[in-house]
């Protein structure tokens, strides 16, 4: 992997948004789910898929707090528009796992 710098960082941009919405999506190619995320203000709430299945259920999601990219180009998953990529890192078995703020923070806080 090559260095970056941290403006190229600075490009990225990163923020805390609450699953309002989450739905089972069993025409994607690998097990998903479907999320909306309020990241309130002008960016309000966004869709995305995501690969979450072995840790997290739909039920469970509506609430929880997540990171996520939402400056990239809205990306179609089959039917399904995705506009920003929520992150995670894989547990021991490759399974994602979200990112989540440890501590209670507004929506829409920007990673720095």
């Amino acid at each position: 992997m090559s260095d970056i710098s941290f403006d190229d960082f600075l490009k990225v941009d990163i923020r805390v948004g609450v699953i309002t919405r989450a739905e089972p999506y069993p025409e994607a190619r690998k097990p998903a789910i479907k999320l909306w995320v309020d990241f309130g203000g002008d960016l309000g709430e966004k869709k995305s898929s995501a690969q979450i299945t072995r840790h997290y259920s739909p039920e469970e999601l509506p609430g929880k707090k997540v990171m996520a990219v939402v400056n990239f180009p809205p990306r179609q998953i089959g039917k399904f528009m995705s506009e920003v990529l929520v992150l995670g890192v894989p547990d021991d078995d490759n399974e994602v796992v979200l990112l989540t703020p440890d501590k209670d923070v507004p929506i829409g806080g920007r990673l720095y």
